[in-house]
């Protein structure tokens, strides 16, 4: 077939074009540009519907998957805090404190008078948290098992109700799995009014296998360091078993 049938069809597209009209299909031979119909050149890499339409169901198929990939990173963040603590918990990595065994535990632990640990606190808060918080005590010195109580204390300056929730850690890290608290307020939400100030107290003891084990025999010194972020109203972290 000559030029002439192939440019009366790529007339018939550009007409159409410029009543602003949908072209419904491409000029004979493929899809070309405006510049090579009018002077009736066909395209040296036509582009077929066949072809057009695998390009958008590969597009779609490479968005829907970028979307979930996405969905899934949202997801992860929101669930990293509640199961890294419990990751920790549970294997005491990260200097994470053990878990408390109770009161029978408390019963039949012997302290051990020869080996005194001094245990210094540490008070870090968010950047977006607008708070007061320190220690009331820099340091205290205990023996593996007895317990020892120490108070932070928190303030709220502000003149709008704020709720926070800690997080901690102890330092060396493999002290971790002896630190036991009884009671203590991390993961816990704390609500307080404006100008508001409270104390908050930490009972813990230190696990008698501490002096036990041959890792920690050049270990003196523990910290206990609790960071509070704000938390959103009505937000529920899962709480650990002995709290």
């Amino acid at each position: 077939m000559g030029p002439g049938p192939r440019l009366q069809l790529c007339a018939g597209a550009l007409r159409a074009l410029a009543l602003g009209r949908a072209v419904s299909r491409p000029c004979r031979g493929g899809w070309t540009s405006p510049r090579l119909q009018a002077r009736g050149l066909r395209s040296s890499n036509p582009f077929t519907r066949r072809q057009e339409e695998e390009w958008r169901r590969r597009n779609r198929t490479a968005l829907t998957y970028i979307a979930a990939a996405a969905v899934g990173m949202v997801g992860m963040s929101y669930a990293a805090v509640p199961l890294y603590r419990l990751y920790c918990q549970a294997t005491g990595l990260g200097g994470t404190t053990g878990a408390g065994r109770g009161a029978e535990r408390l019963e039949e632990m012997r302290p051990v008078r020869e080996r005194v640990l001094k245990v210094t606190f540490n008070a870090d808060v968010h950047a977006g948290l607008q708070w007061n918080f320190r220690p009331q005590q820099s340091e205290i010195y205990v023996v593996p098992g007895e317990t020892a109580l120490a108070f932070y204390k928190a303030k709220n300056p502000t003149d709008k109700p704020i709720i926070g929730i800690s997080t901690y850690n102890v330092v060396p890290f493999e002290a971790g799995q002896y630190f036991n608290k009884i009671q203590c307020f991390c993961f816990e939400e704390q609500w307080l009014n404006p100008q508001e100030e409270v104390d908050m107290p930490v009972f813990f003891y230190i696990d008698p296998e501490f002096a036990e084990d041959p890792k920690m025999a050049k270990v003196d010194s523990i910290t206990l360091s609790y960071t509070f972020f704000e938390a959103k109203e009505g937000q529920h972290l899962p709480l650990p078993g002995y709290q």
